[in-house]
């Protein structure tokens, strides 16, 4: 897979996020965040699960099992996915959903830097400008117009550091044992798993309300964690990860878009300017380098 189909897939996976906001609307009716969280994580192992033993089985012939390193490093990474949906949900009861959109963005520029300061990863310049884009086009998006900073909007904002770390670490850790279905099925047990957990110790759970929101659940499940989450962790073994944030970021572009086909939301000029910025961060950081190769080459 090239640097710029793994791209085009992440902007798929971002469609696919941003449609999802929508049954993840409705599934909170019915459900607690985090029994809607643990049951849609292991519906999506369900559904990545033949392709899991296939790996196994495949990783087993050629002499190269897994270690219990590397089950620790799964496990890290669905820690991690967990860590970040718990926290901007908790954010979320006492902050608007305005605030919540815009500064669990914030992961964005934090992938670069991070990348910068954790494992002296310097990316293409553009990348920059595009994360610092991408950010304020977010702001515009939310319709937020000032922020007032409280509680929930500090939980919020933490959420965006394990996001941020998921991204730099998950293509890594799938490349390196070469074993992207394993990686990506294994965090989702794990978060499934311990998201429920906490469901049935701190939230109303019956069997009831799960097939009351069976319609969502399977949307999300399937699509949003089975297909989506398992080809961002196979397209970022190919993609750097701050292009891949900055891309993944468009998951609000999307949900503008499908908020405004299905549920009737509107966008101002201020909205649009947002959407403008985003995708021309997401062109920026695609073309740029390209553009960079080809004059050397011509040169």
């Amino acid at each position: 897979m090239t640097r710029i189909q793994a791209n085009l897939l992440l902007t798929v996976i971002a469609l696919i996020w941003g449609s999802a906001f929508v049954a993840q609307s409705h599934g909170m009716a019915d459900l607690g965040p985090m029994a809607f969280t643990g049951v849609r994580f292991l519906i999506g192992t369900l559904v990545v699960a033949p392709l899991m033993w296939r790996e196994w089985q495949a990783l087993q012939r050629q002499g190269k099992p897994l270690q219990r390193t590397d089950a620790a490093k799964i496990a890290g990474l669905g820690g991690l996915l967990l860590m970040g949906a718990a926290m901007q949900q908790i954010g979320i009861v006492s902050t608007s959903v305005t605030n919540a959109g815009f500064l669990t963005a914030l992961y964005v520029p934090l992938v670069p830097l991070l990348g910068w300061l954790l494992m002296r990863h310097l990316p293409h310049w553009s990348v920059w400008p595009a994360a610092l884009a991408c950010l304020v086009g977010a702001f515009l998006l939310s319709g937020a117009h000032e922020l007032n900073i409280g509680t929930g909007d500090l939980w919020v904002i933490g959420s965006a550091f394990p996001w941020a770390l998921h991204v730099l670490l998950v293509g890594r850790v799938a490349d390196r044992m070469a074993a992207p279905f394993l990686v990506a099925g294994g965090q989702f047990l794990f978060c499934g798993l311990v998201a429920l957990c906490w469901a049935f110790a701190f939230e109303p759970f019956a069997w009831s309300d799960v097939q009351a929101a069976a319609a969502p659940l399977l949307y999300a499940g399937i699509l949003s964690v089975g297909v989506a989450f398992t080809a961002q962790v196979v397209a970022q073994r190919y993609a750097h990860a701050a292009d891949a944030a900055i891309i993944l970021s468009s998951e609000t572009l999307f949900a503008a878009l499908f908020g405004y086909l299905l549920m009737g939301d509107r966008l101002g000029a201020a909205g649009l300017a947002g959407c403008a910025l985003i995708l021309t961060s997401m062109l920026a950081i695609q073309l740029l380098p390209l553009l960079r190769r080809t004059a050397r080459a011509t040169a």
